[in-house]
């Protein structure tokens, strides 16, 4: 599927673009994703995906006026009012769902927490989708390309195709200024069988249906939630069965986790750009021929976000700079 709709250039054929990913419930974090192309001067602003919260954290409401929960190991019993604020606040911020419901229904609907989470979760995708309506430009134009990621699930992909205040750009080619962007959601197999994940040979018919829709693939933007194998970007603890990390000398053992069939796609296609999320401490920049290729990183649980901005020639990357804010 092709979408057009061309953004605003500075005059000169360039085009300034933010880019950040893997924001995992933080409701902060899209707040600022919103205001982020405004805030750095850019015609577009990319989300790379991983926009889910990672759990739910009950909060019971007891008949005695006081409410309890259990969050970061510690069980809490606050008041209503500025103290129920201050812990939902600190779960949202902390990349979790606060759900405020008696002792009996939180024992009833704990039997089945895919449907529990999957309900609140959509809520929160709605809110945010609110706040994005909210702040578009009268013409319903924001600038906002939005797409899930591998931990999301599927649910995930109408509520963003709905709205109008975003560009849904999943498994799509859309466009960004006066460059083509190919977008995928989905990674190569993790530890953790997330909702999209593909064996590598899949992954790669995937995305080479994709790039067979470009019209100027050397000069458009991969926008790929998985970063390719061996680049640097793809850094990762090194994980024992019980999925806890392997240490040497004190240190963890690190190894790559990105994606053949993304680098094998990038080797291939030698886009002009190609940005990545999904490994949050593997923030940085490589060369693949010559491609460039960025990993913003994530820190979502400390209320900063990690975005990179990169200004566009024609047929090079004028500028690119990692910022935090």
């Amino acid at each position: 599927m092709r979408l057009g709709r061309r953004q605003k250039t500075d005059g000169g054929g360039r085009l300034r673009l933010f880019y950040a990913s893997d924001i995992h419930g933080s409701d902060l974090l899209w707040r600022k994703f919103l205001g982020a192309a405004k805030f750095y001067d850019a015609e577009a602003a990319v989300m790379g995906g991983d926009l889910l919260g990672k759990a739910i954290i009950p909060i019971a409401r007891r008949p005695d006026g006081t409410y309890t929960g259990e969050f970061l190991g510690a069980k809490r019993v606050v008041h209503e009012g500025q103290e129920l604020d201050e812990l939902t606040a600190a779960i949202r911020f902390n990349g979790f769902y606060p759900w405020v419901a008696s002792p009996d229904e939180i024992a009833r609907r704990g039997a089945d927490t895919d449907a529990l989470f999957a309900d609140i979760a959509q809520d929160e995708i709605r809110h945010w989708l609110e706040l994005a309506e909210a702040k578009a430009a009268p013409n319903g134009s924001s600038g906002l390309y939005v797409m899930a990621g591998n931990d999301d699930p599927l649910y995930v992909d109408p509520l963003l195709a709905a709205s109008p205040a975003v560009v849904f750009c999943d498994e799509r080619i859309v466009r960004v200024g006066d460059h083509e962007m190919l977008s995928s959601s989905y990674a190569n197999p993790t530890p953790w069988d997330s909702p999209r994940e593909l064996d590598e040979d899949a992954l790669y018919e995937r995305l080479k249906r994709l790039a067979e829709q470009l019209e100027d693939p050397q000069r458009a933007i991969f926008n790929l939630h998985v970063p390719p194998y061996d680049s640097r970007l793809d850094q990762a603890p090194d994980l024992k069965p019980d999925l806890t990390p392997r240490y040497s000398g004190g240190q963890p053992v690190m190894k790559p986790v990105g994606s053949h069939a993304v680098r094998r796609l990038i080797e291939e296609v030698q886009p002009l750009l190609a940005l990545h999320g999904h490994i949050h401490e593997s923030k940085g920049e490589t060369r693949i021929g010559r491609t460039l290729a960025l990993n913003s990183g994530s820190e979502y649980n400390t209320g900063r976000l990690h975005g990179a901005v990169v200004t566009l020639g024609d047929d090079r990357v004028v500028s690119h700079q990692f910022v935090v804010g």
